[in-house]
C-alpha cells in the first residue's frame, strides 16, 4: 500500500515548504527600538516583554544586574 505523501507530489512540496520555512524564522534577529542610539538585539531570545519584565525586578535599566539578566535571556544592547 503506497502512502498518501508519496501519492501526491504536491503534499511533498508543502511540508518541505513548511519545514523551510520553520528553519528559516528560527534564527531570526529582533531589534527593539532601533531607531533609539542604544538597540535590544535577540536572536532566539525569551519575549521582550517578559524578559524586561523580569530583568527589571534585578534593577533599573541602566544597572549592570538588569544587562547582565537580559543577556541571560537572549537580549543585547548595542
Amino acid at each position: 500500500m503506497v502512502s498518501q505523501l508519496e501519492d501526491c507530489p504536491m503534499k511533498k512540496l508543502i511540508v518541505l515548504a513548511a519545514a523551510a520555512t520553520a528553519l528559516m524564522t528560527s534564527a531570526c534577529v529582533t531589534v527593539i527600538d532601533g531607531d533609539s542610539d542604544w538597540s535590544w538585539h535577540g536572536e532566539g531570545a525569551q519575549a521582550f516583554d517578559g524578559a524586561r519584565d523580569e530583568c527589571r525586578q534585578r534593577g533599573d535599566e541602566h544597572s549592570t544586574a538588569f544587562v547582565t539578566c537580559m543577556a541571560d535571556k537572549g537580549w543585547v544592547r548595542s
